[in-house]
């Protein structure tokens, strides 16, 4: 019966907007008014009502037909995070104004967790939100923010307790990034580009109706988010030999092959991300409705790492010329880019074992919450957080 569902969906969508055609964004549209989105979430707000399971299967078959997935690429931190926890937290209110323009890329949308002073502890960070009437005034700073200069929304936590213990203090809001008091600088990074940003929160008026789930319950609705993220970086699951595997086996095949010792290192690699490509399929399939669990963590703790190697065996192969850098020109992205250098590639990938979670992070994740092995002291877990001495 399920089945005929999405049968249902994916032929009435197609019959009625021809993806060769439509553009993207009004494909997505239409995407998501079928219930195709995100297919396990409740109808009328971009789902079916089914197992997620069902959604690779959506998006092979519309992506076959001719459909671009580029609004994945453009605006990852809002489909693969935002839209999980709005839909599982927010109000149907919240879900209708913020859900649809989301997933067709109307709407981008950033993350605003980090802090100068609470990375990997996200839990120790000190941006204050004070409530006034109807309204909350914010006041704090939020580092390594990405794309924020191209977003409109925000998912912004805050401490709205600090007589509380630091993970009961927090509030979670959505933050109107072209509000009054918003400022977004860029972070240059060793690339040339500014992807990240710093955020400066200045007497920021957010409505309580923006408000994502219950006064000092941010932490629960951020852990949403950050498990929802681990899943969007680890577990996407991408066609045989693309991204980055695919990009160093078209440059084995254009320069004409090399070495055995390079070709042997080549296949590990092609090994190891086919092995992970189709661990990601399964762990898709084995998805359940709401949060995902602590698993989310093996696929972004591999997949980040094998990145790494992967650029480093291509700069390695391109020999002399992989020290020519193109371009160290500053630049702010206007738009999410797949078609960069390798070289440019290699620098970024640098980043991928500290975004979403550090290694360190997602290995203690998975030791404790997984393996079930004890947990590394922490003198600080009931104290207020007024009382949490910081640097």
């Amino acid at each position: 019966m399920t089945e005929a569902i999405v049968r249902a969906a994916i032929d009435g969508l197609l019959a009625e907007h021809d993806p060769t055609i439509t553009a993207p964004e009004e494909f997505w549209e239409a995407q998501f008014d079928a219930g195709l989105a995100w297919v396990h979430f409740d109808e009328a707000f971009g789902g079916l009502g089914v197992d997620p399971g069902f959604q690779q299967q959506v998006d092979a078959e519309l992506e076959a037909a001719g459909s671009s997935r580029d609004n994945i690429a453009q605006n990852l931190i809002g489909i693969g995070m935002g839209g999980p926890t709005v839909h599982a937290f927010g109000t149907d209110e919240q879900k209708r104004t913020y859900l649809r323009p989301m997933f067709a890329t109307r709407d981008i949308w950033c993350q605003l967790f980090s802090e100068p002073g609470a990375g990997s502890d996200v839990a120790g960070l000190a941006t204050r939100a004070v409530r006034d009437g109807d309204e909350w005034v914010v006041n704090g700073q939020k580092v390594w923010t990405t794309i924020a200069h191209l977003s409109r929304w925000g998912m912004l936590v805050t401490r709205t307790d600090p007589d509380a213990p630091k993970h009961q203090g927090m509030t979670y809001f959505i933050l109107d990034m072209e509000a009054p008091g918003v400022e977004v600088r860029p972070l240059r990074q060793m690339t040339g580009e500014a992807e990240f940003n710093e955020v400066y929160l200045t007497d920021v008026r957010i409505p309580d109706s923006d408000r994502l789930g219950e006064v000092g319950d941010g932490w629960r609705v951020a852990l949403a988010t950050l498990m929802n993220e681990r899943v969007a970086i680890g577990s996407m699951v991408r066609p045989r030999e693309s991204g980055a595997i695919g990009e160093a086996v078209a440059l084995w095949k254009e320069r004409g092959g090399g070495t055995d010792a390079q070709r042997d290192a080549l296949t590990k690699l092609w090994i190891e991300a086919e092995v992970n490509r189709l661990t990601a399929i399964r762990a898709g399939q084995n998805r359940t409705k709401g949060t995902p669990g602590p698993e989310g963590s093996t696929g972004k703790l591999h997949w980040a790492d094998l990145n790494k190697r992967i650029y480093e065996w291509s700069v390695d192969y391109l020999g002399p010329e992989g020290m020519l850098f193109p371009s160290y020109e500053y630049r702010a992205p206007t738009e999410a880019r797949t078609d960069h250098d390798l070289r440019w590639s290699f620098l970024r990938s640098r980043a991928n074992s500290i975004e979403g979670g550090t290694t360190e992070i997602m290995k203690n994740i998975l030791g404790e919450r997984v393996l079930g092995l004890p947990g590394e002291p922490r003198s600080d877990k009931d104290l207020p957080w007024s009382e949490v001495p910081r640097s």
